[in-house]
């Protein structure tokens, strides 16, 4: 669930949380994830009611991850399909999760997709190339408002050619 404030001042996020894995029903896991990213995200001070009438929800619904592998972890970049997959990279202790969207958003390319993923988890931006680091790409089908308590449409993400 990601949350974006539309107000004048220009859009940008309020809260991004949510199930990685499917351990909810669908519609329970977006009502949960929706009052976590407006009052949970440790990013970010809680929605307000004020606030509620410029907020645009976005909803990612994400497939199974799986687990990336190559015979040399420094070939991990051209297995990333940017504006398709999303990473999750973690080890023992913590985990980072980029949603597909991420990349393109930002214009970035494979292995600054996966530095910023592991910057995420709290690690090395090279953390990726360790052994010790599980590295998951996933897909997500995407539905946002089309503004503030608008209509809802399919996002359609376009892998990145470049």
């Amino acid at each position: 669930m990601t949350l974006n404030s539309a107000a004048s001042s220009g859009e940008r996020l309020r809260g991004c949380i949510g199930f990685p894995y499917p351990v909810k029903e669908l519609s329970e896991a977006i009502a949960e994830a929706a009052v976590m990213a407006a009052t949970e995200d440790p990013r970010f001070e809680p929605v307000t009611g004020a606030e509620l009438g410029d907020v645009l929800v976005e909803v990612s619904v994400l497939t199974l991850p799986r687990a990336m592998k190559a015979v040399k972890r420094k070939d991990y970049p051209s297995q990333v399909r940017v504006g398709s997959d999303g990473l999750i990279v973690s080890n023992s202790f913590t985990s980072g999760l980029l949603l597909p969207q991420v990349a393109t958003e930002f214009k970035m390319g494979p292995a600054e997709f996966l530095s910023q993923a592991c910057m995420k988890a709290g690690l090395t931006p090279d953390a990726w190339l360790d052994e010790g680091v599980s590295v998951q790409t996933f897909q997500a089908d995407v539905f946002a408002e089309s503004r503030p308590k608008g209509t809802v449409h399919r996002v359609q993400l376009r892998e990145s050619q470049g």
